[in-house]
Parts: structure tokens; C-alpha cells; sequence
């Protein structure tokens, strides 16, 4: 017996829920537990090794910040971070859209972008972390 197609598209549906829903989980609890108070989370091991921020350094108060609508805050504590919530909103909101419609994924994005990406990543963790230059360092 063949499943209805609007049937098929809420059961497809489960997938991008249970993650929007995790995603509302992590934000409240990141939004309730505050990472500017020691021992609620464990210190970025990179940064313990090194003594260096890595390019996510931050990114917990940043969040944190942006729960509570702070963006100036979230901007010092990592900018790259904030940045990167809008897209993977967008992406969420496209995962869903593309489930319900049924319409198949198509290239957003050409080839060349993920060496863009790359690129500004690493440029990004060499500024935060030269020395006498705090602009960029989540402290």
C-alpha cells in the first residue's frame, strides 16, 4: 500500500524538527547556564595546550550573549561566531522548506566558496592571536 505524499513529507519532517528542537535545548540552556562563571564548562582544549585561541575561543559567551540579545557583547566575544548563526538559521529554514515542497537540494553556494571559508577561518585565528593585538581575542 503506497503512503500519501503529504504523509511522507511530516515523516521526513521528524529529522529537521528533532534538530531545531535540539538546537532551542542548547540555546536555553546555554542562555540559562551562564559560560562566564568557571566550572560550568570544560576549557577549549586547544587554548589549554597552546596557550592560543582557536577560531571557536569565545564562541559559548558569544552565544550566550546573542540569547540575551546582547550583540555588541557577543561581537567581542566572537565575531566569527555570530556571523555564522544567521547562515545556519537559513539553512535550517531552507532543510524544512525543501522537505515539505519535496523540491530536490540544489548548489547554493559555487565550489570555490568553501576556499573562501577556509581562508577566512585561518586568517581569522592568525589575527585573534597575535600578540599586543586584542581586537579579536574572546577575553
Amino acid at each position: 500500500m503506497s503512503t500519501p505524499a503529504a504523509l511522507r513529507s511530516w515523516r521526513g519532517l521528524f529529522l529537521p524538527l528533532a534538530v531545531g528542537a535540539a538546537g532551542v535545548a542548547a540555546t536555553a540552556y546555554l542562555a540559562a547556564v551562564d559560560p562566564n562563571q568557571p566550572g560550568h564548562y570544560p576549557t577549549c582544549p586547544f587554548l589549554a595546550v597552546t596557550g592560543w585561541y582557536c577560531p571557536g575561543c569565545g564562541s559559548l559567551r558569544a552565544l550566550h550573549d546573542l540569547a540575551h540579545l546582547d550583540l555588541a557583547g557577543a561581537l567581542a566575544r566572537n565575531p566569527f561566531a555570530v556571523l555564522v548563526v544567521p547562515y545556519l538559521l537559513m539553512s535550517w529554514v531552507l532543510w524544512v522548506e525543501r522537505t515539505v515542497t519535496g523540491r530536490v537540494p540544489r548548489r547554493v553556494a559555487p565550489g570555490w566558496s568553501i576556499w573562501v571559508l577556509l581562508a577566512g577561518i585561518v586568517a581569522f585565528w592568525v589575527l585573534r592571536n597575535v600578540p599586543g593585538w586584542t581586537a579579536l581575542s574572546p577575553a
